[in-house]
């Protein structure tokens, strides 16, 4: 090879060299392109939202109907899921051997008033004539003795009678308080034994109870709610939620119970709500909703944050970059959250297109993308 094509070989690859080079330097110099984004600017509002806790409809008055007499069902008085009243009768037991019972308690105390009448007569007797001396001493005291036997009988007799006439009332079950019956246990000619022997349950359904279970650091909350919410009329306040299905009567705090769960930590609150069309019923499981407002609040959309680690940041826009910063959240409403910490009024930030940022990203503004 000659030294004249040797040289140019050399020259052609110096060349190459100093434009690979070059283009390397020119690449360095570009960096990554700008990342279009959606931006806000924060703002102060009112934010109302609900606090929800899982609760279960109970009865405020609840009973389990049980036979207290042996016998027989010899009659229903009631349709079932009837609306009762206090006192209306309900079941018949067979009275056959509760009445013979009491009318021989009867009897029986008819025998011992008249031995407890012949013993008065012959004791005062015999003290008239212990006073002359004329009868022995033992005689008067066996007397005395067979007068305070009698009288001891006549009680007996009587409280038999009256046992015996309150097993014959219990034949007859009548409704304890004004509810709903359910569906009878029992039917005619069954078979009852007292105690024993479940025949129906009844219960209030107008007013009904929701109870929830809080922690203890929610005590005070739930106490300034009872003291300034329930003297107000028609507060809605606390609302019941089964599903979709908001219940259109708000409820009140009835009670707060006693003393925390040592266990748990929790306490049990229960909530009184009217229900005229019986619309609730006794084991519904749903949510109760306490409303709760933020003044001034700054709340941005919830597409904003992004989350590592268990913490939680958003891209707040300054000039053509991003700053990353942490924030603390409070309650999501709607598609917005609000932001208790770590923003304030006036600032911007990144509210689409945070997927593809990070720390100092340089940004374009881009219009929202249609919904």
């Amino acid at each position: 090879m000659s030294l004249k094509t040797l040289l140019s070989y050399t020259l052609i690859i110096l060349l190459l060299f100093a434009g690979a080079c070059g283009n390397k330097n020119q690449s360095g110099m570009q960096g990554p392109p700008p990342v279009p984004v959606v931006t806000e600017q924060v703002s102060l509002s009112d934010a109302t939202y609900y606090d929800e806790y899982p609760t279960i409809v109970k009865a405020l008055n609840e009973v389990e109907l049980r036979a207290q007499v042996n016998g027989y069902i010899t009659g229903i008085h009631f349709k079932e899921g009837d609306q009762v009243k206090k006192g209306q009768k309900l079941y018949s037991i067979d009275q056959q051997q509760t009445t013979a019972a009491y009318m021989q308690a009867q009897a029986n105390l008819s025998v011992q008033e008249a031995n407890l009448a012949k013993a008065q007569k012959d004791v005062e007797r015999y003290r008239e004539l212990d006073k002359k001396d004329a009868i022995a001493k033992q005689q008067v005291d066996y007397a005395e003795a067979t007068y305070t036997a009698a009288q001891k009988q006549v009680e007996a007799a009587k409280a038999a009678v009256q046992s015996s006439q309150t097993n014959v009332r219990y034949s007859t079950i009548v409704a304890p308080f004004d509810g709903t019956i359910g569906i009878s246990a029992v039917r005619l000619g069954a078979s009852v034994s007292p105690g024993t022997t479940l025949l129906n349950t009844i219960s209030s359904d107008d007013p009904i109870a929701a109870e929830i279970i809080v922690d203890q650091r929610e005590i005070f909350r739930f106490t300034k709610l009872h003291k300034e919410r329930n003297d107000i009329k028609d507060d809605s306040t606390f609302t019941l939620a089964f599903g979709q299905e908001v219940y259109p009567s708000p409820g009140k705090i009835s009670i707060i119970d006693r003393a925390v769960d040592a266990q748990t930590g929790s306490i049990k609150i229960r909530l009184v709500f009217p229900n005229p069309d019986h619309t609730l019923r006794a084991g519904m499981s749903g949510v109760l909703r306490v409303r709760s407002s933020a003044d001034k609040a700054v709340a941005i959309p919830y597409k904003a944050i992004t989350e590592q680690l268990g913490e939680f940041f958003v891209y707040v826009a300054d000039s053509s970059k991003v700053t990353q910063r942490k924030v603390q959240l409070g309650k999501q409403v709607g598609m917005r959250v609000i932001v208790n910490e770590g923003l304030k009024e006036g600032e911007i930030v990144v509210t689409e297109g945070v997927q593809n940022l990070r720390e100092g990203s340089a940004i374009t503004v881009a219009q929202p993308s249609a919904k």
